[in-house]
């Protein structure tokens, strides 16, 4: 392994870390590091570097993955968020609108909650602004007074699919960085991923 100079590389990196000695020792990531480039200078790989020095005999690769995907999110949904503001929504009560509009059917509170993954008492609340400005309407079931059925309005509706191309124009942007193949790796992994988490493959396991 060389450095960007083209000299050797040092035994240990900045860090302190050994990838190869410690991956034949059993300890640390059982995978080669990151390449380097952006995987070594972002903001996750910092706060790694910083806890390798507090806890060298640490595996952090795990915090490299989540991490980022969690810091990922982050900066997708503040980006995402600005054509939420200017319509007036937050993006929990853009989530209940989409919901009601990707499914095309009426949904009672507590699907919507479930689709959402939102409390009974937040879906609640959101529903009640969105039904006052007009984008949410509800209808009675004929058979228990103490159920609900939701549906967008007109309103709702073409709002929905007013803001929707936006936000797909600003992830397509950010995602043309990656290769198309990249793309779709990146995507089957995250499917892998949740899949797991939500249960559908077996329990996770410690």
């Amino acid at each position: 392994m060389t450095a960007r100079n083209g000299e050797p590389a040092p035994e240990s990196d900045a860090t302190g870390a050994r990838p190869e000695r410690e991956a034949a020792a059993g300890v640390g990531p059982p995978y080669a590091p990151a390449a380097a480039g952006a995987a070594e200078s972002d903001t996750v790989a910092t706060l790694v570097r910083q806890w390798r020095a507090v806890h060298p005999e640490l595996d952090t690769g795990p915090m490299e993955v989540i991490g980022r995907i969690n810091r990922c999110a982050a900066l997708l949904q503040q980006a995402e968020d600005a054509p939420l503001r200017r319509a007036g929504l937050s993006r929990p009560e853009f989530d209940l609108l989409g919901a009601l509009r990707r499914t095309g059917h009426e949904l009672t509170p507590g699907e919507l909650a479930r689709e959402t993954f939102s409390s009974g008492a937040a879906v609640t609340k959101r529903l009640k602004q969105l039904t006052e400005r007009g984008l949410v309407e509800r209808r009675g079931d004929t058979r228990d007074r103490r159920v609900a059925h939701l549906r967008l309005t007109d309103a709702g509706r073409d709002l929905v699919d007013g803001i929707l191309p936006e936000q797909l124009a600003y992830e397509t942007a950010v995602l043309s960085v990656l290769a198309p193949g990249g793309q779709g790796e990146l995507a089957s992994l995250l499917a892998e991923l949740l899949s797991r988490l939500e249960g559908r493959t077996g329990p996770l396991r410690a």
